[in-house]
């Protein structure tokens, strides 16, 4: 299972939650007070970490949510084809393709390790 249950009322600014099966980072987080009848809501606005989407949701504060566990490790670059290159993974010797994002294009070289985030079966770059 790459994520765990967390109530809303624990989250805080700058951690991640799920959204649409998407691990998206929280920019905005505001609370409402419990009304006549009802229960204090939370609505929470996020960034999608692989898409980028700005998504928002409203929940009750003592509802359990999904909390992604991103795994932040290093890799060595084997190849470049293309848009894609060629990884291995420094502590597990795993060998996999990734997408090169926009901003490494011209900074990326064989040889060179670079950092990338493992987030729900999905992964990414973050820094070269």
């Amino acid at each position: 299972m790459s994520w765990t249950m967390q109530q809303v009322r624990e989250l805080k600014v700058n951690r991640y939650i799920v959204i649409d099966d998407e691990p998206s980072k929280i920019i905005e987080l505001t609370t409402s007070k419990p009304g006549k009848h009802g229960e204090a809501k939370a609505r929470i606005v996020a960034i999608g970490i692989f898409s980028g989407s700005k998504k928002s949701i409203v929940s009750p504060v003592t509802h359990k949510i999904q909390v992604p566990m991103i795994e932040k490790k290093t890799a060595q670059v084997v190849s470049i084809q293309g848009a894609e290159v060629q990884l291995m993974d420094m502590e597990s010797f795993e060998m996999f393709n990734i997408e090169i994002p926009e901003e490494f294009k011209e900074k990326i070289e064989a040889g060179q390790e670079v950092q990338y985030q493992d987030a729900m079966g999905r992964r990414q770059i973050t820094r070269v």
